[in-house]
């Protein structure tokens, strides 16, 4: 069985996810951990379940979900994995954090593995799909775990709202059109864990989400 651990780490309260089952392998979903004692508390979450984290993931490379990407890839001998499109959004880190004042941002290693539509990802006993959502940010997926009816979304859905679209490489025209052409056609009671904020359920945001609607 499926369980997800939700950390929420950094200036910018982004969620942070630790997947995990009976076989003790764990995937590790955008970590933003910054500060020491962050990383301490992810790290005494894994100890504390004996897990052994096999692959790292980002939704996308915006500076809030790979602000942990170093520590986690050393700490666990990682690559780090998302989607192609997204390295450009990877190589704009660095100013990012720069002009946030991120002074002590550890760079994240360049990503290595990628996925695309259609892709599962297996660890333990479990299958993630890969969706293709980009609109918030140019390389976004989601990863889809249809036995427990759980989709990590990063920052494509929110509870009551969705992913901006006014940084570089972001449009909304393409954000709806993955919203409602991928999150949409999901059952209406997969739960959607969101990269800031709480959960949500696809229903709930078909019938009550303001900013795009169902077709």
């Amino acid at each position: 069985m499926l369980k997800i651990q939700k950390f929420t780490f950094n200036p910018f309260q982004e969620n942070t996810y630790v997947l995990y089952d009976d076989s003790q392998e764990a995937v590790i979903i955008d970590p933003g951990c910054y500060e020491t004692f962050e990383e301490e508390e992810l790290v005494a979450f894994i100890e504390s379940k004996n897990l052994k984290p096999v692959k790292l993931i980002n939704t996308h490379f915006h500076l809030d979900h790979i602000l942990g990407n170093q520590f986690v890839a050393k700490k666990y001998n990682l690559k780090v994995e998302g989607h192609k499109a997204g390295l450009p959004t990877y190589q704009m880190a660095e100013p990012s954090a720069n002009m946030y004042g991120f002074g002590g941002y550890k760079s994240s290693p360049a990503p290595q593995v990628f996925w695309e539509e259609g892709d599962v990802i297996s660890f333990g006993g479990q299958s993630l799909e890969v969706l293709f959502v980009p609109g918030h940010a140019p390389g976004h997926i989601a990863l889809v775990h249809h036995e427990s009816k759980s989709v990590i979304n990063g920052d494509v859905l929110f509870a009551g709202s969705i992913g901006r679209t006014d940084l570089p490489g972001g449009d909304f025209d393409t954000l709806k059109k993955s919203i409602q052409e991928k999150m949409y056609k999901l059952p209406d009671d997969y739960k959607v864990y969101c990269g800031h904020g709480p959960e949500t359920t696809i229903g709930t945001e078909k019938q009550t989400n303001a900013f795009v609607k169902a077709e």
